[in-house]
C-alpha cells in the first residue's frame, strides 16, 4: 500500500494596513509576523518527507512556501488551482456593520449566499482545489507534498470531501493562519484528514485570506 500525504497550508499573516479584502489583488506580501509564521511551519516540517512544494500564484502564498522549500532543497512549483477565490468585494472593507456591506449598491451582490453571488461558486472552488490536491499527490507517491493556498479554498475542499454542504458560516472555519490541513491517501483513496496549527492559533474571522 502506498501512503501519500498532501498538506494544505494556509499562508501566513499579510501586511494589510488598510484592512481591505485583497483577494486576488497583486502586491500583498507577508507581514513580519507572517514571515515568522512561515519559519515556524518550516521548523515543524523539518522531519517531514517532503517530495514537492507547490503554491498558489499569489505573492503571500509563494512567500510562505519559500522557507519550507529551501529547508528541503526544493523549488516552489505553482498551481493556479490553489489560488484564492475570486470575490467581487476585492479592494473594499467588508467587515460586518462597516464599509462596503453598508452601501446599497452592493446589496444585490449578497442576494444568494449559497452559491455565493458575490464571488466564485463554492463548487467550482472545490473542484479546482481537489484537482490541485490530486496533481500534488502524483508528484511524490509514497511521500509528503506541501500545497500553499488560502483559507476559503482549503475550507471548501475539506467540506466537499467530507460530504458537508459548501455554504457555511465563515466565522467557524477551522483554518487558521499558517495552519495545516493534511489529506492522507492510501493507494489514491482519501483515508484521513488531520488539522494542526504549527504557528499557533489565529482568528478564523480574518478577511482577505
Amino acid at each position: 500500500m502506498t501512503t501519500t500525504t498532501v498538506h494544505l497550508l494556509r499562508h501566513g499573516e499579510v501586511h494589510n494596513p488598510g484592512g481591505i479584502l485583497y483577494g486576488r489583488l497583486p502586491g500583498f506580501r507577508l507581514s513580519e509576523n507572517g514571515r515568522h509564521q512561515a519559519e515556524l511551519v518550516a521548523k515543524a516540517l523539518t522531519d517531514a518527507d517532503l517530495g514537492a512544494v507547490v503554491a498558489s500564484p499569489m505573492q503571500r502564498a509563494q512567500e510562505t512556501a519559500a522557507p519550507i522549500a529551501d529547508a528541503h532543497g526544493l523549488e516552489v512549483g505553482t498551481d493556479d488551482g490553489l489560488i484564492e477565490a475570486a470575490n467581487r468585494f476585492e479592494g473594499e472593507r467588508v467587515a460586518v456593520g462597516d464599509g462596503a456591506l453598508r452601501v446599497p449598491r452592493h446589496w444585490p451582490k449578497l442576494r444568494d449566499p449559497f452559491t455565493p453571488s458575490w464571488g466564485e461558486p463554492y463548487l467550482r472552488i472545490a473542484h479546482r482545489m481537489l484537482g490541485a490536491v490530486h496533481r500534488a499527490r502524483e508528484l511524490a507517491p509514497g511521500r509528503e507534498v506541501l500545497c500553499v493556498s488560502h483559507q476559503l479554498p482549503i475550507w471548501t475542499v475539506r467540506r466537499f470531501v467530507t460530504g458537508q454542504r459548501l455554504w457555511h458560516d465563515p466565522r467557524k472555519r477551522q483554518c487558521g493562519l499558517a495552519s495545516l490541513t493534511s489529506f492522507v491517501f492510501a493507494d489514491g483513496e482519501l483515508t484521513q484528514i488531520r488539522y494542526s496549527e504549527p504557528a499557533g492559533a489565529s482568528d478564523p474571522r480574518r478577511t482577505g485570506a
